[in-house]
């Protein structure tokens, strides 16, 4: 029972990082655990490190590493794509030479040895496709067809001209100061890929963070069934070798362990007895504090559900054009408008 117990606690440990990471700042999360550990992995640890850094080398231990900072993420370099390559390279290592020693195993077949290197290797091209594919580079031969895909809406986007790239901005563009060009429906430059994330390779860097999420799960439920087959054999062989060598004793032994047992059942039992009636009375404490205060207070899911208050000023707020659902905003994601065959046929009529 303690290597079941053991194996769930790894998974929902690594589950609750994974989510935490990635959905912490969501509305459902907000004033829970999640949110805690969201704002510790991506700005509370590194404040803490800072903070570190400055008690013990002083002011400039601590601009050296605002420094490095600088340079990894606010220019154009490639330093954090090769710490990811190494990341990833080192921790597939370190997984074949301690677990593929035990694959095949007494949970996992031999095809999991190819499955796992498979899986790094999409990851791994997905990455390389989001770093080195275009954007969505908005330029002067171009910037027609971006300014009819991506109409002004005279609220957030107005007709202007970027004062750097002296052509005009299409609605959603923007100029980005590290990569010097402005890119189509720009959504941020990511350090990682060294590479802006626009109209053309959202869907890859979309496609490299749910692969990832879906690796890490993966790989949690590999170690897990690892660990649980190796356990496994052993408590076989264990239970093989201890056999044939005490059994006889055993048998001796028998009457005094049915004895302890019976005792151990009955202990258990008044154990469990206790926390019930400890729980029906806690129980019975809340609901009369629940009818004495009034009104529970309302549960994260459903405040997440529930119609917003904003949401009865539609009537003097006008229409936003960009917002044409989830299942078509999602489907210009993976179908950029730009780069559709009936767009460019209606403009070169159009042109």
């Amino acid at each position: 029972m303690s290597l079941h117990w053991a194996l769930i606690c790894h998974g929902l440990i690594t589950l609750t990082i994974v989510v935490s990471f990635l959905c912490g700042q969501w509305r459902i999360f907000q004033g829970t655990p999640i949110s805690s550990i969201h704002r510790f992995l991506t700005f509370g640890a590194y404040q803490y490190f800072l903070r570190f850094i400055g008690a013990v080398f002083g002011d400039r231990g601590t601009n050296l590493i605002l420094s490095v900072e600088y340079y990894c993420c606010d220019r154009p370099n490639p330093i954090l794509q090769l710490i990811y390559l190494a990341i990833i390279g080192t921790t597939y290592y370190i997984i074949v030479k301690t677990s593929f020693s035990y694959i095949p195993g007494y949970y996992l077949s031999e095809a999991h040895r190819y499955a796992s290197f498979l899986a790094i290797a999409v990851g791994i091209l997905l990455f390389l496709v989001t770093s080195f594919s275009d954007p969505g580079t908005v330029k002067a031969d171009n910037v027609s067809r971006y300014l009819s895909a991506y109409p002004y809406d005279n609220i957030i986007y107005t007709e202007k001209e970027c004062p750097t790239c002296k052509i005009p901005k299409p609605a959603r563009s923007k100029h980005c100061s590290l990569c010097n060009r402005c890119v189509a429906r720009f959504d941020h430059h990511c350090g990682w890929m060294n590479n802006c994330i626009g109209e053309r390779n959202t869907r890859y860097f979309l496609a490299f963070l749910l692969w990832h999420f879906l690796l890490c799960i993966y790989g949690t439920i590999a170690i897990g069934l690892v660990l649980a087959g190796r356990l496994k054999e052993l408590q076989i062989v264990h239970v093989l070798t201890v056999y044939y060598g005490v059994d006889n004793s055993l048998r001796s032994l028998a009457p005094y362990v049915v004895q302890t047992f019976k005792w151990q059942d009955y202990i258990s039992w008044q154990k469990n007895l206790i926390e019930a009636r400890a729980s029906t009375a806690a129980l019975k404490a809340n609901i009369a504090g629940m009818t004495t205060e009034g009104k529970p207070q309302e549960s994260k899911c459903k405040s997440f559900f529930r119609r917003s208050l904003l949401q009865d000023t539609e009537a003097i707020v006008k229409k936003n054009v960009y917002d044409k659902g989830f299942f078509h905003n999602l489907y210009e994601v993976v179908f950029p408008v730009s780069t559709r065959a009936s767009f460019l046929h209606t403009k070169s009529k159009s042109g």
